[in-house]
């Protein structure tokens, strides 16, 4: 038996609820409830993430939280509770099957069934920003090996858990060869652990240009965060319904599984709300928690219902429907259903009572660090890289020199074009030449130099060897 704890939300969350728990229990799912108060009238109440710290302290008990869609109340500082629950609790996967239902839910892609595991809680979405000169911005990449583990493991052991037969990683690794570099890195160490699963890497661009084309190509994809973000949409969307789609968001303590739809306030309480959203959510809930055998009857009862043509008002339609229903008349006919599988559809089967195994991130051995040299980030308002260069020669100290000048990435001196455009944020590295080494005093020497020589240094980077291994971009153009 596990405890879990249920919010109920706003709008039409209460009615899709009622019906997701009516469903899952007439199945067996061995759970015990706690109920919280979450949403509207919780914001209202002065709590300016939608949440009581008792609530909080509940979902942190439990560790598995099912929620109902919620209303945030416009303006105010409100916070998105969503944002809050997926940071405060470490919830580093986000989890999203796109499956098309054709021919009962009209698409392009009638043979579509890829889930989408993104990483939650890193990338550019750490929302790190910083501008730097006039007319330069910086928002920083940041990739972790631990992050990186953590959702690239829990790519394969769903996969495993769902009978699936291959993982794709996407990335950009031939751009960013340190960030995206270290995911791929990773998913190739951790693919190595599970030979009965085929894996692939696709380039993101040409990846995401075969899912819209050729989704069927596809199984299971782990990404970072931003394109996570993006392809997870999209894939959405080519399924033909936004609305049937549950997600979950995964964390090493705590699990979170909702609708990835809105509280919809305008049909609240009217009896007409498609449940299936949550109802996809708590079977992913079933399979988390290991109840995979509920977890399958739930879906296929689920999928024997829409093929039977007992649709809500949403995706009724003539010549393909066959009952018009409403919201707990759905719920119902899932019940029925319960036992058997679809004919048309696909059926689902799981690992009997397999739980995903996610150990705890384990930090490995200390490498060998050097510092190998520094850049100088400069804000200066001339065109000219030779004379910035010859500004910046007057720091040189020892056998530490100007190794090279890049703006925005690409190598302006020495050696650059004329033709290169340039804006006010360079990028000055000083390199020490043959057996000098480089330390952190000499780095603070520069500065005081820079200091005298009022050059504007807005920011520096040390710049790292690994175990021998250079671990920093060269300049475009070297």
């Amino acid at each position: 038996m596990t405890r879990i704890t249920v919010a109920k939300g706003d709008g039409i969350g209460p009615e899709i609820m009622n019906a997701t728990l009516k469903i899952i229990l007439a199945a067996g799912a061995k759970i015990e409830i706690d109920e919280i108060e979450i949403g509207e009238k919780i914001y209202l109440a002065g709590h300016t993430s939608g949440i009581s710290d008792e609530s909080w302290d509940i979902i942190r008990r439990n560790k598995i939280f099912l929620k109902a869609p919620i209303t945030t109340p416009q303006g105010g500082g409100y916070k998105s509770l969503n944002v809050s629950t997926r940071k405060f609790l470490g919830l580093y996967a986000n989890v999203r099957p796109c499956a098309s239902f054709y021919p009962f839910i009209q698409t392009k892609h009638p043979v579509m069934d890829i889930v989408i595991v993104r990483e939650n809680e890193e990338d550019l979405y750490a929302g790190i920003e910083h501008q730097q000169t006039d007319e330069v911005v910086q928002c920083l990449k940041l990739i972790s090996r631990p992050g990186c583990e953590k959702i690239i493991r829990y790519a394969f052991e769903y996969a495993k858990q769902q009978n699936r037969k291959k993982v794709t990683c996407f990335t950009k690794d031939n751009i960013m060869k340190q960030t995206d570099g270290l995911f791929h890195q990773v998913f190739n160490e951790i693919a190595a652990e599970y030979p009965e699963i085929e894996n692939e890497h696709w380039i993101i661009d040409i990846g995401a240009a075969k899912m819209a084309d050729t989704p069927e190509m596809f199984d299971v994809v782990v990404m970072p965060n931003l394109y996570g973000d993006v392809l997870s949409d999209i894939a959405a969307q080519l399924t033909g319904s936004v609305g049937l789609a549950g997600s979950a968001n995964i964390g090493e303590e705590c699990a979170m599984f909702e609708a990835i739809h809105g509280s919809a306030p305008l049909i609240a309480g009217q009896n007409v709300a498609n449940p299936s959203g949550l109802i996809q959510a708590a079977i992913m809930m079933l399979n988390h928690i290991g109840q995979n055998q509920v977890a399958e009857k739930v879906h296929n009862a689920w999928l024997k219902t829409l093929e039977d043509g007992i649709h809500t008002v949403d995706i009724f339609k003539e010549g393909v429907s066959r009952e018009k229903v409403g919201t707990q008349e759905f719920a119902q006919a899932v019940v029925l259903n319960l036992g058997k599988k679809p004919s048309v559809l696909k059926s689902v089967q799981h690992l009997n009572n397999y739980t995903l195994k996610l150990p705890k991130y384990r930090r490995r051995a200390r490498a060998k660090k050097v510092l190998d040299g520094v850049d100088l980030f400069v804000h200066w308002n001339g065109t000219d890289a030779n004379e910035l260069a010859n500004k910046l020669q007057r720091l040189e100290i020892g056998g530490i020199k100007l190794n090279v000048i890049t703006n925005r990435g690409i190598k302006v001196w020495p050696d650059g074009f004329k033709e290169t455009f340039c804006t006010d944020h360079w990028r000055c590295r000083f390199r020490p030449q043959q057996s000098t080494e480089i330390s952190k005093i000499d780095i603070a020497t520069l500065l005081t130099r820079a200091i005298d020589e009022d050059i504007d240094v807005i920011k520096t980077e040390n710049l790292y060897s690994f175990d021998g291994k250079v671990a920093y971009s060269l300049a475009q153009g070297q």
